[in-house]
C-alpha cells in the first residue's frame, strides 16, 4: 500500500527547518545550507548534483533510502521558489535547472494557478489549489503502488502531521543552531497525534531519528 513519507528532512538543533529570510540569493534561508552538510557529502546526494564519489556509511545509508519506491512528491510553494502571489509569467521552473532530481509527477500546492510544466529526466510539476488532501489524493494517483514523499518546507509537513496523514518521518538533526525561522514541532503534540520515535543514530554531522505513527 502507497505511504505518505518525509525523509531526509533536516533540521537544526532549535528545530528550525530552514533560516529566515528566503530569497532568490538565499533559497535555504539564512544559514540555512549549514544544516545539510550531513548530506551534501553522501553519494546519493553528489550523483544527484551531477558530482562523483561521496561518502558512505550511515548518512549515505538515509540519504539513498529516501529515494527508494518514490512514485510522486508533494512540495509546498516555498520549495518550488521564492516568488510570491501571483505568478508574474512562466519563467521560474524551479531550483534546479531544465533536469529537476525528483524525476517523478511533483504536486506544488499554491493559491495560484498555473499550468503543469514538463522539465526532462520525467519530473512533471503540477499546481494544485485545492489544498493538502487534493494533493495527496492526485500524488497518490499519480504513484500507484508506490509511495509520496512530503518534500517540505515546515508548513507543509506540519499541515500532513496535523491530520495524521504521514506515516513515516525521517528527520535529520544537525548540529547548528538558527535561533528563527519555521519550527517543525512548535505546538505540535505528537504522541497524541500517534507518532512515536522508532530508530536513531548518530553521526559526526548529524543525529537521525525515524518516527513513524503508530
Amino acid at each position: 500500500m502507497s505511504k505518505l513519507r518525509v525523509n531526509a528532512f533536516t533540521l537544526s538543533l532549535d528545530g528550525y527547518g530552514a533560516g529566515p529570510e528566503q530569497s532568490l540569493e538565499n533559497p535555504l534561508g539564512i544559514g540555512g545550507p549549514a544544516l545539510h552538510k550531513w548530506a551534501f557529502s553522501t553519494r546519493t546526494f553528489r550523483k544527484m548534483f551531477g558530482e562523483e564519489g561521496g561518502e558512505t556509511g550511515v548518512d549515505e545509508d538515509f540519504a539513498a533510502r529516501s529515494f527508494e519506491n518514490l512514485g510522486a512528491w508533494i512540495l509546498g510553494r516555498n520549495m518550488f521558489g521564492p516568488i510570491r502571489g501571483e505568478w508574474p509569467d512562466d519563467k521560474w521552473k524551479g531550483w534546479w535547472g531544465d533536469n529537476p532530481p525528483y524525476h517523478v509527477p511533483v504536486f506544488v500546492l499554491t493559491h495560484h494557478e498555473r499550468a503543469s510544466i514538463t522539465m526532462e529526466g520525467g519530473t512533471i510539476f503540477h499546481f494544485v489549489t485545492g489544498g493538502i488532501h487534493s494533493a495527496l489524493e492526485q500524488a497518490k494517483s499519480a504513484a500507484g503502488s508506490k509511495d509520496v514523499r512530503v518534500g517540505g518546507g515546515v508548513s507543509t509537513i506540519r499541515q500532513y502531521l496535523q491530520e495524521k496523514l504521514i506515516d513515516g518521518m525521517h528527520l535529520a538533526i544537525s548540529p547548528v543552531l538558527l535561533g528563527r525561522g519555521e519550527n517543525l514541532f512548535a505546538g505540535l503534540d505528537m504522541p497524541k497525534l500517534g507518532y512515536q520515535c522508532t530508530e536513531h543514530v548518530a553521526t559526526e554531522l548529524a543525529a537521525h531519528v525515524v518516527i513513524k505513527r503508530a
